[in-house]
């Protein structure tokens, strides 16, 4: 009985002490939160602050509008010797301006194809606003300042010219010529007027006609019908808008007390120690109790 005992006792303290890490660290996953990785701190400050130069820390995070700021952690935690704990929490929501390259093609019609008149006629700068909202000045950009027909046509007309024919023996048709050649172009006689003068010859006196010839054709020329005139006008576009939202953490210190239940920044849960004690003392109060009855009924023989 004597040697029972302590062997007992040691396999008590041994199963107590195997459970206790098993226990502890099961309820620290249990109660271990869960968090997104939006709401870790894009800058963490430690500073100094107060009339007797208080340690304070200083969190900052930026969250959309759809996270929950209810996340963001606020609890104790201990460092370097310090408990730190909320102070104040800040938000301030972020007006943001997003800019973007922007090129715009303005086309309108002209009557000329005439460069320097089209380049007097151009806006230097335009007010731009794009289909997602984005609005600026833009620039014209004069080496894409392009001209284009938009189509040709045919241009009929009548051209016309006179001949003179004089001293001729009569007003006979025949002596005037039916065609001329004018300009390159062939003509075709129209009409003649006629003219006359007397004058002495020899013993006589002779009369002589002078033919005045209109000759008439027709031409034909190409033209454009217009013009069209492109040109890009370029530069910077931006949009204002409210997209995130940025909290600000502030967290006071004071000495962190020794038993604080605090470690490495997390509370340390002591809960689950109970449990294994508890089943240890009845195994232990159990296998007493049998040794007891075996002993006594090993004394009745």
């Amino acid at each position: 009985m004597k040697r029972t005992i302590p062997l007992l006792l040691a396999a008590f303290l041994l199963s107590t002490l195997l459970s206790v890490p098993v226990q502890a660290a099961e309820a620290a996953d249990a109660t271990k939160p869960v968090r997104d990785s939006a709401y870790y701190p894009i800058s963490v400050e430690e500073y100094t602050a107060g009339d007797f130069d208080e340690l304070r820390i200083q969190k900052v995070y930026q969250l959309s509008l759809d996270d929950d700021p209810g996340l963001i952690p606020t609890e104790d935690f201990e460092r370097n010797g310090r408990l730190y704990y909320l102070l104040d929490m800040t938000r301030k929501d972020e007006v943001g301006v997003d800019t973007k390259p922007h090129v715009q093609t303005v086309t309108r019609p002209s009557d000329t194809n005439n460069m320097e008149k089209i380049l007097q006629t151009l806006d230097a700068e335009i007010e731009a606003t794009t289909e997602d909202g984005y609005t600026g000045t833009l620039h014209l950009d004069h080496t894409t300042v392009k001209v284009t027909t938009d189509g040709y046509a045919t241009k009929t007309g009548t051209v016309s010219a006179t001949r003179t024919y004089p001293n001729l023996s009569d007003a006979d048709l025949s002596l005037v010529p039916k065609t001329i050649s004018d300009g390159g172009r062939s003509l075709t006689l129209a009409d003649v007027q006629w003219g006359n003068s007397t004058q002495e010859e020899g013993d006589g006196v002779v009369t002589r006609y002078t033919a005045t010839a209109r000759y008439i054709g027709s031409t034909s020329s190409k033209y454009a019908t217009g013009y069209t005139v492109t040109a890009d006008y370029s530069g910077e576009v931006s949009k204002t808008g409210c997209n995130v939202v940025t909290y600000t953490a502030v967290f006071g210190s004071t000495d962190a007390p020794k038993d604080s239940g605090v470690q490495d920044g997390k509370p340390v849960d002591i809960s689950g120690i109970g449990r294994p004690l508890m089943i240890g003392g009845l195994v232990l109060a159990l296998v007493l109790g049998g040794v007891f009855v075996f002993k006594k009924i090993r004394g009745r023989r």
